[in-house]
């Protein structure tokens, strides 16, 4: 199963049904009568002869996996700095309006 919704689903696998062919679909406990509507290659759509209550689809539906975002930091000053770094910093900073002396 791809997709599953009240009306219907998205299947996909080797040897499917042909088109209009009536089907029983199943899926763990859920068994509901259906036909194919189309197929194209390795997927074919199913429209069940009954729509399926939000209850039952929410069911059979996965739990999205927990999305990690990724964190974007800039690199730390390591070490000391020498000088020409410390000048080229309060050069920096004049130029885009801060003040180095203000802490």
């Amino acid at each position: 199963m791809r997709n599953l919704s009240a009306e219907g689903a998205l299947v996909e696998g080797d040897g499917l049904p042909v088109e209009g062919s009536s089907v029983v679909f199943r899926r763990q406990d859920l068994c509901v009568a259906a036909k194919v509507v189309w197929v194209r290659e390795q997927r074919a759509g199913l429209s069940f002869d009954e729509p399926l209550t939000p209850e039952i689809v929410l069911r059979h539906i996965p739990t999205p996996r927990a999305r990690v975002l990724p964190e974007f930091k800039r690199p730390g000053i390591s070490g000391q700095m020498t000088e020409a770094e410390r000048l080229s910093a309060a050069e920096w900073m004049w130029r885009s309006g801060q003040d180095p002396a203000v802490k």
